[in-house]
């Protein structure tokens, strides 16, 4: 009885450790649900009413982290570039530790596209984004087609791999996206929970 008894308390134990344990419930082909958020002047704004005709970027992003920073320039070139060609980027910041001050100091000095708040995670958490700058490329169809990091240098200085370009290039030419998955490396993004 006695060991009916432990396996049951061990069994159950599992059950809760996995339990809090978050699966990635938004993987590659998932479809992003409309949300509104506010941008950083505080007037709301919907995924479907920013984004682009071929495809959205949502780029998660922060005033602080130092590998953000590093990629604020080629995010603009990147986003200038597609937005030419029917990609609109949404930027969005989800820090519970950067106050909406700093985010539209940042924001305004920093980006050519929008920057939305995202108080409290929720959009995060329904992406299960993680990192800072962390890459989500919806087709026209709000499909998740490439989830991940811009490129694999964050200094910019040897670039072998532009991942969301690649992405975005073959999309735009009718083709299955080769590389859907890359390991976004930055900051963790700082949730209220955390």
């Amino acid at each position: 009885m006695k060991q009916k008894s432990l396996w049951l308390i061990l069994f159950l134990a599992v059950c809760v450790c996995f339990s809090n344990v978050k699966a990635n419930d938004f993987p590659v082909g998932a479809s992003v649900e409309n949300f509104t958020l506010p941008d950083i002047n505080g007037k709301q704004h919907s995924f479907n009413d920013l984004k682009g005709e071929k495809g959205t970027i949502v780029v998660f992003l922060s005033v602080q982290c130092p590998v953000v920073k590093a990629y604020d320039e080629r995010l603009n070139l990147i986003a200038a570039d597609y937005k030419a060609r029917g990609i609109n980027f949404i930027g969005i910041n989800s820090n519970s530790t950067e106050n909406g001050e700093a985010v539209k100091t940042h924001a305004e000095k920093n980006y050519k596209f929008p920057v939305l708040i995202d108080k409290g995670n929720v959009i995060a958490d329904k992406f299960n984004a993680f990192a800072t700058p962390e890459m989500f490329f919806f087709n026209t169809e709000n499909k998740l087609v490439y989830h991940g990091a811009i490129d694999n240098d964050r200094s910019g200085a040897n670039v072998t791999g532009n991942f969301l370009r690649v992405a975005m290039d073959e999309v735009l030419a009718g083709k299955p996206v080769s590389k859907s998955e890359t390991k976004a490396i930055g900051c963790t993004i700082k949730r209220v929970n955390n």
